[in-house]
């Protein structure tokens, strides 16, 4: 499996709304799309920040989500009132994979 981290600055008391956004529209359309496995959200409200977490079934879907789909492109613009500045991306492998 592959990840998509994103992390970005929040503009001062908008936390609330990037969780709804999140949950309400980012969620539902990231279901859609070819290979998501599943997402997570980690809040800094003390420091105005989020990381943002996607998970793939591959590099492939991954990849396609940001280019040739319009996905990402779509789903960052929604967030575009929230954010302070853009996100930044990086990209890894899920090497290990532990749960309770």
């Amino acid at each position: 499996m592959y990840v998509r981290a994103a992390t970005v600055q929040i503009r001062p008391g908008k936390m609330q709304e990037v969780i709804d956004l999140h949950n309400d529209s980012l969620v539902p359309a990231a279901k859609a799309q070819k290979g998501w496995q599943g997402s997570y959200l980690m809040t800094d409200a003390g420091g105005g920040k989020i990381l943002s977490i996607t998970i793939w079934e591959s590099e492939t879907d991954m990849l396609a989500s940001e280019s040739g789909s319009g996905y990402l492109q779509e789903q960052v613009a929604k967030f575009n009132s929230v954010f302070a500045g853009p996100p930044t991306f990086d990209h890894y492998e899920l090497s290990v994979e532990a749960s309770a």
